[in-house]
């Protein structure tokens, strides 16, 4: 079975940057990776110090699906080591901030 053709990722970014921001967020890339196909971490700033952190992933089938890195909000320093971690594993993964009080990660 052939797969279907994906998306570069500089194209995924800015769609999730105008998505954010037609919802009333800011969004910013916080750190660019490979433009093709770099893996996408979603950091939602939520006030207070408080983050979620959402990161692509790929399920039994092979279809992208996005997972939550943590079960609850965490301060932004867990989140921060976390992206450092993965980092250290994959240097061309990006980071999308998205500052939302309402806590939306604007996930496909």
């Amino acid at each position: 079975m052939e797969t279907p053709p994906r998306l570069k990722t500089h194209i995924r970014i800015a769609a999730h940057l105008r998505r954010a921001s037609a919802g009333g967020a800011f969004a910013t890339i916080a750190r660019r990776g490979d433009p093709d196909a770099g893996v996408i971490f979603v950091r939602v700033l939520m006030g207070e110090r408080a983050a979620r952190l959402y990161f692509e992933g790929r399920d039994d089938l092979g279809s992208p699906i996005w997972r939550e890195a943590f079960d609850d909000l965490r301060p932004e320093s867990e989140a921060e080591d976390y992206i450092a971690r993965e980092i250290r594993r994959d240097p061309d993964l990006w980071v999308i901030d998205i500052e939302d009080r309402e806590g939306r990660a604007f996930l496909d």
